[in-house]
């Protein structure tokens, strides 16, 4: 279990291969953010899209689902986050990406409970180019250990 003591300023990670599919970006913008760009080929060609695009909205989600799957892959004490601190959509998604993230943990503090780290995240579209960036805090369990610092 990885726990806050066991966290360090600079640690940078690359996981996730989320697929997106014309169906789940239709499905979403119906339910959540239903923008013509995100519901029709023909609107979204008369767009800066140029082409059907996934909400970012939807993009958040995603992503959020490939942090998860990395917490729970690499047992990460995690206790949720207070919020986002910025996010920036920098190219739209479309049907047929691949979405991947990179975070890297860019500090830490302990309370008497918990820790906190502050990272920023960046999610690619196919390996290409940055799609998004984010900065956030996250929280974490202490361990509590004999070492800690």
């Amino acid at each position: 279990m990885q726990y806050f003591e066991d966290i360090v300023p600079g640690t940078k990670q690359a996981f996730g291969a989320y697929p997106v599919t014309r169906e789940e970006v239709m499905a979403f913008a119906k339910a959540y953010d239903p923008q013509p760009f995100h519901l029709s080929d023909e609107a979204a060609a008369t767009t800066h899209f140029g082409r059907l695009s996934a909400s970012g909205w939807h993009t958040c989600a995603m992503t959020m689902a490939m942090l998860v799957a990395n917490l729970e892959a690499n047992e990460q004490a995690g206790l949720g986050s207070p919020g986002i601190e910025d996010l920036q959509w920098l190219k739209p998604v479309y049907p047929g990406d691949t979405l991947r993230c990179e975070t890297e943990i860019l500090d830490k503090r302990a309370s008497s409970s918990r820790g906190d780290d502050r990272r920023h995240g960046d999610r690619h579209r196919d390996g290409r180019d940055r799609g998004s960036r984010w900065a956030c805090r996250h929280r974490e369990r202490r361990s509590f250990r004999a070492d800690r610092g």
